[in-house]
């Protein structure tokens, strides 16, 4: 049968696809609308299936925060291209997706790509979307934050490959005085690449690791066995000083740390803050 115009049309507007798509889906579904939006499904299925084995390393960081600063969500979508995480299809994807996270809160990766939204499920709109632009889409992680009677902050750095979320408890009713000072924080994360927090936070295998390699690299420089074991205590503060947050020195004030700054605060509003995590997605980060 003859497909119009008008049918090649409202197939666009109802799933984004590019014209020449669309008339041949409804071509081979014999102009049966609802067929046709299956045969673009199915070619979207058919390109994540091409390109399964592709890289998505280039793609965007979202960030949302809510009520009032006391809940926090970030987003990681990834992509092959740089060119296709700056198009306006990727970016209306990705907000759709951060949009369903706002409002069904799910827990799993699984959960989110199950939610409906708009009428199909997200993994249909990750088969659509794929379909539509031709590389590998995934939806690679995603993390929801409530401080306790606190605040969540965010930092997304320039262009969108990096951001940060933080979390604050105990803030009391002071948590809107804390936010310049907890997003200072944010970009330190961002600038610094701390993995944990506290040096408490660090795995004893980590630590001891650690230790033995120093241990080594000393005695091998010739020290004597006895003073091992105090020359990896001492590169061990370093490294303390270097992976913990709060043991970090300030890129604003490099004559104190994380750790000076958030007690000054507390002082400051007679408070028992404690900064209790952080998420820091990185489109580049090889272990996600």
């Amino acid at each position: 049968m003859a497909i119009t115009a008008k049918q090649v049309k409202e197939l666009r507007d109802k799933t984004g696809a590019g014209m020449m798509d669309c008339k041949k889906a409804l071509v081979e579904a014999d102009g049966n609308f609802d067929k046709a939006i299956e045969v673009l499904r199915k070619k979207g299925a058919a390109v994540a299936a091409k390109r399964a084995e592709r890289s998505a390393k280039e793609g965007i960081v979202l960030t949302e925060i809510l009520d009032n600063n006391s809940k926090g969500i970030i987003l990681e979508i990834n992509c092959e291209t740089d060119f296709v995480a700056k198009s306006d299809d990727f970016v209306s994807f990705a907000n759709s997706v951060m949009n369903t996270i706002v409002e069904q809160n799910p827990i799993t990766l699984n959960e989110l790509l199950e939610a409906e939204n708009e009428g199909h499920t997200i993994k249909d709109a990750l088969l659509d979307i794929t379909g539509k632009i031709g590389e590998k889409i995934e939806i690679s992680r995603f993390a929801i934050e409530n401080a306790e009677n606190g605040v969540v902050v965010d930092y997304v750095h320039h262009g969108s490959k990096l951001g940060v979320l933080i979390t604050v408890d105990n803030a009391n009713d002071k948590g809107d005085e804390f936010i310049p000072t907890i997003k200072d924080f944010a970009m330190q994360v961002a600038a610094m690449k701390p993995i944990y927090v506290y040096r408490e936070e660090v795995p004893t295998e980590i630590i001891e690791k650690e230790k033995e390699i120093y241990k080594e690299v000393a005695r091998k420089e010739g020290k004597p066995e006895q003073i091992l074991e105090r020359i990896a205590e001492g590169k061990l503060n370093k490294y303390f000083q270097e992976n913990c947050l709060f043991e970090q020195t300030s890129i604003k004030d490099n004559t104190k740390t994380v750790g000076t700054i958030m007690k000054e605060l507390n002082d400051k509003f007679s408070t028992d803050a404690k900064i209790r995590l952080f998420h820091r997605f990185h489109i580049s980060d090889e272990n996600k």
